[in-house]
């Protein structure tokens, strides 16, 4: 594995990294989980209004808003897949998720970003499974996409960075 990757237990809106990833829902309303806390990070009524702007992101994709109050220059607003079941590419959203906030990374010339386990919380993503892709589609961008300087899983707690660990 890409020494680049580093795991860690935290807060994600607390890194000092050029992006954050932000697991949103396809209205970019903010609402529970990593989605909630950044938007409190990062001021909500600001992060909102970028948000209205901006109107909505589809599943898979990814959209752009400054960092507001966070360290974070940016934040990236990605829409992973709900599971219901794997049977409507679920994988290949999910995929597409890391592959898209990695390629709009480098795009804008960031060289850090941080990501949380998308769609394992509310959306349900088997976790084993989330975890896997988010690993190897990372992986794989880190080995066309060599300016990152760091990339950073970051987990709510020990279980789930072992899983990480474990996949890398």
């Amino acid at each position: 594995m890409d020494d680049r990757i580093e795991i860690r237990v935290g807060d994600i809106t607390t890194l000092k990294v050029d992006a954050i990833v932000n697991a949103a829902n396809n209205q970019l309303s903010g609402g529970s989980g990593v989605d909630g806390a950044i938007h409190r990070a990062a001021g909500a009524e600001q992060l909102q209004q970028a948000c209205q702007l901006i109107g909505g992101c589809a599943t898979g994709q990814v959209v752009k808003t400054k960092g507001f109050g966070l360290p974070a220059k940016a934040i990236l607003h990605t829409v992973g897949p709900i599971w219901r079941g794997g049977g409507h590419n679920e994988p290949e959203l999910l995929r597409s998720c890391y592959s898209e906030c990695m390629t709009m990374a480098v795009r804008e010339g960031y060289r850090s970003i941080a990501f949380p386990a998308i769609s394992c919380g509310a959306y349900g993503y088997p976790t084993e499974q989330a975890v896997a892709i988010a690993v190897e589609e990372v992986d794989r961008c880190l080995q066309s996409f060599l300016c990152f300087r760091q990339v950073i899983f970051v987990c709510f707690d020990e279980a789930m960075a072992s899983l990480y660990r474990q996949a890398t």
